[in-house]
């Protein structure tokens, strides 16, 4: 392999000769061969952001002269256009604070703004990774408002998501209206209602998370950039702050907005810990509601079989025509990774010492790659399950007749004691409830078909 010879402070590497890393990343490759997982692609878009607007504003204040300035935008506008996407290199566990990743980012903008300069790689006299990318920032600063710049927008995608989850429970809800079936509590017999207002609690309660999201995500509007190294600022210029956060603002189309205390924003991980918890909420919810798909479609001849879900691949490699609820279980697991992600952002967010969270980089992943898979999951979910679920509706309704709760809507004109009475014959006979209750003469004919009207029961009111 061909190389050239790279300095930092602790000495020389030899790097690669078609790198655009240098001598930072070098180490961090060798310290850090992990998990071989690289950085998300919207954390490496989120730091490129503010590099790309730290050379702006410095270049306006004159710190920056504007060749390097439109240099280092240049290099940050190709990467993100999809250009050397390959150099981003360090794994996600790596070095506290997210050095090695602040680092990499801006070894590969300054190699890729030398050449745009005429200059070779490494030849750091013309673009340096510190003290022209860098500069007035550390990745302290750095760090916590990339995670917060890229998991506002990722969260966007989320929220289509939910949306679209939200839409097809809703239009389910409306197709199922006139089925009626058993409820069930505690897996037990209980009274009816309609197979649409199960679907519909299933609509809001995406609606509700969308919102808790939604709620939770505008905490991360609140930038601390311009803290440098420990919230003081040192080494940006007093007007650094405010035309960042302008900047951001125009590059990203997001109304971001200056922190109150940027030793607080340095300090503390509450945001992401309030929009992980937000994403576990609705994954937890996910998970009951994927169980209750998997349970009315179980069968399909032994099982509940109210409904069906899309049959999506052979679900036995012994067991021929068997079709399980792939869609479903896959969505189990990926709830469930997500609530190990929020553990884990949990614990790495009291973890931080005095001005500093040094588990940042372990935040960025769990929390980024939680909102990712949710995402993903929900849109194939919503395809390739929700959108093509079919109720059986004479099931529905069988189970209902025949469920012993049905003695419920007697409670108003008999009693508790009777109707409990009549409940315990009718599972010992087998004979129907309304030839009980007439034989008993608890009630009379000409009353009992519309108070065991299974369709009135399923709304508010005495039959």
């Amino acid at each position: 392999m061909r190389t050239r010879t790279e300095k930092d402070s602790l000495g020389e590497r030899r790097v690669p000769e078609d790198a655009y890393y240098g001598a930072q990343t070098h180490r961090a490759l060798e310290n850090f061969p992990i998990s071989g997982i690289p950085p998300s692609p919207a954390y490496v878009d989120a730091t490129l952001q503010i590099k790309m607007a730290a050379a702006g504003v410095n270049r306006s204040l004159g710190l920056l002269d504007g060749e390097r300035a439109d240099a280092i935008t240049a290099a940050c506008r190709e990467i993100l256009g999809g250009r050397l996407r390959e150099w981003f290199v360090v794994d996600v566990f790596q070095a506290g604070a997210g050095t090695s990743h602040n680092m990499n980012v801006n070894e590969v903008v300054a190699n890729r703004a030398i050449e745009l300069l005429g200059g070779t790689k490494g030849d750091y006299s013309l673009v340096h990774p510190n003290d022209h990318v860098n500069m007035a920032q550390s990745t302290n600063d750095v760090c916590p408002t990339a995670i917060r710049i890229a998991a506002f927008t990722e969260s966007a995608r989320l929220l289509e998501a939910v949306a679209g989850a939200e839409k097809l429970f809703r239009d389910k809800a409306g197709e199922f209206d006139p089925v009626v079936k058993s409820g069930r509590t505690h897996l037990q017999d209980a009274v009816p209602l309609r197979l649409g207002q199960e679907f519909g609690a299933y609509a809001t309660s995406m609606r509700k998370h969308g919102e808790a999201i939604r709620r939770a995500a505008e905490s991360s509007l609140e930038l601390g950039i311009g803290g440098t190294a420990v919230g003081t600022g040192v080494n940006a210029h007093p007007r650094y702050r405010p035309l960042m956060v302008r900047q951001l603002s125009r590059q990203t189309g997001i109304d971001f907005r200056e922190c109150d205390d940027y030793f607080e924003a340095m300090q503390s991980l509450r945001p992401f810990v309030e929009l992980s918890g937000a994403v576990r909420a609705l994954a937890q919810d996910l998970i009951r509601i994927a169980n209750d798909l998997r349970l009315l479609g179980s069968g399909p001849k032994t099982g509940l079989a109210e409904i069906r879900l899309p049959e999506r691949q052979p679900g036995s490699s012994i067991m021929p025509g068997k079709v399980n609820p792939v869609m479903a279980e896959m969505l189990d697991m990926v709830c469930f990774h997500v609530i190990g992600c929020d553990s884990t952002i949990l614990l790495a967010a009291q973890a931080g010492q005095l001005e500093l969270n040094v588990m940042m980089p372990v935040v960025a992943h769990d929390l980024l790659h939680a909102i990712s898979i949710l995402t993903n999951a929900l849109g194939v979910f919503g395809r390739f399950c929700l959108a093509g679920i079919r109720a059986d509706p004479e099931r529905c309704r069988r189970y209902a007749e025949s469920s012993m709760s049905v003695v419920t809507a007697l409670n108003p004109h008999i009693g508790y004691a009777a109707a409990a009475e009549v409940a315990r014959e009718y599972l010992e006979s087998g004979d129907s409830i309304r030839d009980i209750v007439l034989r008993r003469g608890l009630i009379p004919a000409d009353r009992i078909d519309g108070i065991l009207e299974l369709e009135k029961m399923t709304e508010p009111g005495i039959k």
